[in-house]
């Protein structure tokens, strides 16, 4: 039995996937193999020994102290792509309220309430709606930063409503690249892109190389008029530069998922309350990925979608397969696979991937281990974590 600590309110059609004869779950599980959350913030959190993995039903993980977690062998998974069409959605309605004065429209009939009369309302509203005339985005240029799964499906989406579309990502990996239209200009810079784009859309983590991206330099080579849109991550923009450029009309408007206080009250800004991926079908998405990964690495020992440790996985070629997390140094692999020797236990397949300071090795072997095996591959330096998965009963 498998046991699941679970935080914050996950979608049921995840947590159903956790069938009730394997798998205990619920926020009062004690002893955890692994937790599985959205927004709950972890890094003063005391974790029981017992726990091996943490899934977030979401992309951003910075609520959770993942290299703290790397060094004690605990894989934290996220569900990238999950929520990417309720984001690509959220900005499609950013990009038309940034460009046709939407909000203000909406408000200014909100004030003729005390008007009773229809053709007296008719007129004003024919009198008025001149003060909120706005652009077509058709033929502007939407800058986006970060092609991964969010990024490509809001540059395709912007061709589709006959926009030109630019985008720069330096690190985009192949499989983002395959679902992104050819017709998306490719540029080598972040400064190159903000000098042609008309629109300017985030979609990168927060991690500390994106910290403050959008700086004051960056945004003084902005094309004058350029609409900011962050529907990504609050860490990835200077506010003050952002306060700055919006005062010296360096930039036309700011449209943030992320609200602060400096912002209230702007006619520049359309600020909401983080809702970019607040749709069901994105809650129900994240949620199933984050337990469908928990339950392949709880029974299979597969890594699908790590930030911490490398993307492993191996089909079951024996019904006992051992795992284990290491720091990546050399010789580890051989001396657990020494171990192995030792005790006359037969490999059948491996295979050993790594990832900045960690590695992770799946190796299936022809007989069991018995609890020495086990003890002597824990014990073999900078091996971190390591465990013996038995067949399926």
């Amino acid at each position: 039995m498998y046991k699941i600590q679970t935080f914050n309110s996950l979608a049921a059609k995840g947590l159903d996937r956790f069938s009730s004869d394997t798998y205990q779950h619920g926020p009062d599980v004690s002893s955890a193999d692994a937790l599985m959350l959205r927004s709950q913030k972890l890094h003063d959190e005391t974790l029981a020994e017992s726990v091996i993995a943490v899934a977030r039903a979401g992309a951003g993980v910075n609520n959770i102290p993942v290299g703290e977690y790397a060094q004690r062998g605990i894989v934290v998974f996220n569900t990238p792509g999950a929520n990417a069409n309720a984001v690509k959605e959220l900005v499609a309605a950013a990009l038309l309220l940034g460009s046709r004065n939407i909000f203000d429209a909406m408000n200014y009939v909100q004030t003729l309430d005390q008007v009773n009369d229809s053709a007296e309302m008719h007129k004003l509203l024919e009198a008025n709606k001149k003060h909120f005339a706005g652009s077509e985005i058709t033929g502007m240029t939407l800058g986006v930063v970060g092609l991964g799964a969010i990024g490509a499906l809001v540059a395709n989406m912007a061709l589709e409503l006959g926009m030109k579309v630019a985008g720069f990502d330096p690190a985009i990996s192949v499989e983002s690249a395959w679902r992104l239209s050819s017709r998306v200009q490719k540029v080598d810079s972040l400064q190159a892109l903000v000098g042609i784009s008309d629109f300017l859309t985030l979609h990168v983590p927060a991690i500390p190389e994106t910290r403050a991206l959008i700086s004051a330099e960056i945004l003084a080579r902005c094309k004058p008029g350029t609409r900011l849109l962050n529907f990504a991550r609050d860490e990835i923009v200077d506010l003050p530069a952002v306060i700055d450029a919006l005062d010296s009309g360096g930039l036309v408007s700011y449209i943030s998922d992320f609200p602060h206080p400096e912002l209230l009250g702007r006619k520049d800004t359309l600020l909401l309350p983080h809702i970019g991926a607040s749709t069901r079908e994105a809650e129900e998405n994240c949620a199933i990925m984050a337990a469908e990964q928990l339950m392949d690495f709880l029974e299979n020992g597969n890594i699908q979608n790590s930030v911490n440790y490398p993307d492993t996985q191996m089909a079951r070629n024996s019904g006992f397969r051992i795992t284990f997390c290491n720091a990546n140094v050399p010789k580890v692999l051989g001396h657990v696979l020494t171990v192995l020797a030792d005790h006359n236990i037969n490999v059948i397949d491996m295979v050993n991937l790594s990832r900045g300071d960690f590695a992770y090795s799946i190796i299936d072997v022809e007989n069991q281990p018995g609890p020495g095996v086990m003890s002597a591959i824990n014990a073999t330096e900078h091996v971190i974590r390591a465990r013996l998965l038995l067949p399926a009963s």
